[in-house]
């Protein structure tokens, strides 16, 4: 079956560059997950790609950035509009490729649309200020002006989110972009990127290359001094590889880099919520997730409660397939990251942690893992300083707050921190003790078109999503006049 029957989709496989669609040097497979079989081939793209995608977005650049901001908004209010109405297409697309779940694609398409419709919203209140220097001597006049050609490069794990989360602001501030999408998922890329010439967006205002060798094609754009905007979003391992590179010509960077995070339950929070937060924080997207809760820290007092409910839960979910209805997990992205998943499960089981549920890969086709709790897991374990990825939950129990805040911060990694309690004074007084740029009070979910996503320490530098995500796209102006 080809990828246009599986998803109603008719998803371009070229390169786009300047609004044309271009075969690159060769073809690599896109595999589904679930099967392991060739969904597409998609057009390899090499370093003179890049730099002629670069070309074509510095070419784009004058017209696109003196657009007038409501034009510009009309154009992302239609993406809107276009990509809501195919969200069960696009849905189905991220199942095949992806191997996620049709409920969290549903869950993802509806998301990622909604950053087309709050930059669509964001592109006309691009302000500034005027006001008189203290020593009276001047008038002081700021403006927001489109920082120039930016190269995004987006993950495999939410392959629409993260591609509308850059390209939305950066369209709204009147930049133009190279998008470069993970190997492993281009087909959402290419699809979007379709649907935002039908949607009005000039040639060259967008190009999409994909390309097999990310780190020469890259490099290259990064190094070419048109390009004055990187928006990254992967492991922390890979933002500081490009920061270095960027560093050499002082590119401004958005860095959107890993996590490790907590979840931490106290001994008066509602065990039922918490379960049902964990589930959300720990399994979206079979958690394969930056924001996927990492570390399970329960107080002693109500620890046998919460894992007996939230092992029920996992035993329960039934895995298979993401294009089928009933899955509620699909399975991991491909092989490598399987291996790595249960080689972190057998380190924790083998350091003491008990095995409640789950704990290994079911004997069938595809890159399927169990939904897996491991309770007592001592507090130095190897699995809860590294980013697991997949759907395990390692519990550790504590007595004491300043012990749970001191284990959660314990960590390289501030993306996002969970708390559940029902002391509303205690609950803020520990979120504001998390090293972490977002924090999930009562909540499994934090993400939000509306919010600033982003993180301390090597979990990334900036804001995506909103004002603060317009403004990453912007140089400040500075004006002394007078009159």
């Amino acid at each position: 079956m080809t990828i246009t029957e599986l998803t109603g989709i008719d998803v371009p496989t070229g390169l786009l560059i300047g609004g044309e669609w271009g075969k690159g040097r060769g073809t690599f497979r896109v595999l589904d997950p679930a099967t392991e079989e060739p969904l597409a081939e998609v057009a390899d793209g090499s370093v003179n790609d890049g730099l002629d995608a670069v070309t074509a977005a510095q070419a784009a650049l004058p017209g696109w950035a003196a657009t007038p901001p409501r034009k510009r908004a009309e154009i992302l209010r239609k993406a809107y509009e276009l990509m809501s109405a195919r969200s069960e297409q696009f849905a189905r697309l991220m199942s095949a490729e992806n191997g996620k779940s049709l409920r969290d694609a549903r869950g993802e398409a509806a998301y990622a649309a909604e950053f087309f419709r709050w930059y669509a919203e964001e592109a006309v209140r691009i302000e500034g200020t005027l006001m008189r220097s203290p020593s009276g001597a001047n008038r002081i006049l700021t403006l927001h002006q489109p920082i120039g050609v930016s190269l995004l490069i987006t993950p495999w794990n939410f392959p629409a989110a993260m591609a509308t989360r850059k390209i939305g602001p950066a369209l709204a501030a009147g930049c133009t972009v190279v998008l470069k999408p993970a190997a492993e998922t281009p087909l959402t890329a290419l699809a979007l990127a379709a649907l935002l010439s039908e949607a009005g967006v000039p040639d060259g205002v967008v190009n999409v290359v994909t390309t097999t060798t990310s780190g020469p094609v890259c490099a290259a754009m990064i190094d070419d001094p048109r390009v004055r905007k990187l928006s990254f979003t992967g492991s922390t391992e890979v933002g500081r590889i490009l920061l270095a590179q960027a560093a050499k010509s002082i590119v401004s960077c958005s860095m959107e880099l890993g996590g490790n995070a907590p979840f931490i339950i106290f001994e008066d929070a509602d065990i039922p919520a918490a379960v049902e937060g964990a589930l959300i924080a720990k399994m979206r997207n079979g958690g394969e997730a930056c924001t996927a809760a990492n570390r399970f820290y329960v107080h002693e007092a109500v620890a046998a409660e919460f894992t007996a409910a939230f092992a029920a839960r996992l035993k329960a979910m039934v895995v298979g397939p993401g294009l089928d209805e009933a899955t509620e997990v699909g399975p991991l992205v491909n092989e490598d990251t399987r291996s790595k998943v249960s080689d972190l499960v057998d380190g924790a089981t083998e350091s003491g942690a008990a095995l409640v549920t789950g704990g290994r890969a079911p004997e069938r086709r595809g890159y399927y893992y169990e939904p897996t709790l491991l309770d007592g897991v001592p507090a130095d374990a190897a699995i809860l300083s590294t980013e697991i990825f997949g759907p395990v939950a390692p519990v550790v129990r504590f007595t004491d707050e300043a012990e749970a805040i001191r284990w959660a911060n314990a960590t390289e990694f501030g993306l996002v921190s969970y708390v559940f309690t029902q002391d509303l004074r205690r609950g803020l007084r520990v979120s504001e003790a998390l090293d972490a740029g977002m924090v999930g009070l009562n909540r499994g979910l934090v993400s939000d078109p509306a919010a600033p996503f982003g993180g301390t320490k090597q979990s990334g530098l900036g804001r995506e999503g909103a004002h603060e995500g317009l403004l990453e796209y912007t140089e400040t102006k500075y004006i002394a006049t007078d009159w």
